[in-house]
């Protein structure tokens, strides 16, 4: 692939920074400061998925501004093991409930409770799910919420946890990897090729914040190859539900029309099954953009935006 000549450009400049929580070291990238929060403008909080980045959103955040025709304050971490976000040394297994704590505590350090009451809250893919937990538990610090895509996983039965614990220690003795990249061009050709709909600009933009070059000459993904491990708790579906029913902000759930569960989890978690779950979230605002996939984030920002802008404001 040539590299494209005009890459993406960021029309709202982002401030890098590390913040110290819970023991490691979490990067946060931030779009505008705290003179642009007001109680009617809170703090918009973007949450990223499994695999992706922090600054996945900066096209989101551009289109945002756009929309709204003023600038809003944005935070976006790196989840612990991805992006710049280092993990602690020894690390080889990620818990659900770290990414809650996380979240927890960076609000406690960049949007204390004492001068920002709440927040707006979004999550993409497994962030969607860390969003719909934590406005459970927190629901007074969560003025508006906004899942794009985060359906959750397949139900488990008691009987699959041996098993389950069997495969988890199995994989602890195996090392495990992530493919590395003889260039940034070819990162952006793994992005374009993970999702046909991003265009060629956007994933040349992407590919050195997804990816960065190293000692041995080659580019590696920013993310922990720990993160492939299977995690040895199942997932208890009727203990989710009885978070999400604590949930009090009006939700906003974003999906492309090109999505389709059936290709992750077959028959094992229908799409219907999911609707049954999003049924026990009282306010739910729906939205389906076209054409997007799974990284509607990437494929439709101006349209996502808008439905932002409308559903925030």
């Amino acid at each position: 692939m040539t590299r494209t000549p005009n890459p993406y450009a960021p029309a709202r400049s982002v401030r890098s920074s590390h913040v110290p929580l819970r023991g490691m070291n979490h990067h946060v990238l931030q779009w505008g400061d705290a003179t642009l929060a007001t109680p009617g403008r809170p703090p918009l909080v973007l949450v990223h998925g499994w695999m992706d980045v922090a600054a996945s959103y900066q096209f989101v955040v551009d289109a945002l501004a756009t929309a709204e025709g003023f600038e809003r304050w944005v935070i976006a971490p790196d989840w612990r093991g991805f992006g710049l976000s280092t993990p602690p040394a020894g690390t080889d297994s990620y818990w659900f409930p770290d990414y809650l704590a996380d979240l927890d505590a960076l609000l406690a350090a960049l949007v204390p409770a004492d001068r920002f009451a709440q927040v707006d809250l979004a999550g993409h893919s497994m962030g969607g799910n860390v969003v719909m937990s934590y406005a459970g538990v927190r629901p007074a610090r969560v003025r508006r919420l906004v899942n794009l895509e985060g359906f959750g996983l397949p139900a488990t039965k008691p009987q699959q946890a041996p098993k389950r614990l069997l495969q988890w220690l199995d994989e602890l003795q195996a090392p495990q990897t992530l493919r590395s990249y003889a260039s940034v061009d070819e990162v952006a050709e793994r992005l374009m090729k993970n999702n046909p709909l991003l265009p060629a600009d956007k994933a040349a933009w992407l590919a050195p914040h997804w990816s960065e070059l190293r000692a041995d000459g080659r580019w590696h993904i920013l993310g922990d190859p720990a993160h492939k491990r299977v995690n040895p708790v199942l997932y208890r579906v009727d203990e989710v539900l009885e978070t999400w029913k604590c949930i009090t902000a009006p939700l906003l759930w974003v999906e492309g029309d090109q999505t389709d569960v059936a290709k992750w989890w077959g028959h094992r978690y229908p799409r219907s099954e999911f609707d049954e779950r999003l049924a026990t979230v009282l306010g739910v605002q729906k939205a389906v953009l076209s054409p997007a996939g799974h990284m509607l984030h990437h494929d439709q920002p101006e349209a996502l935006a808008a439905h932002l802008a409308g559903f925030l404001g």
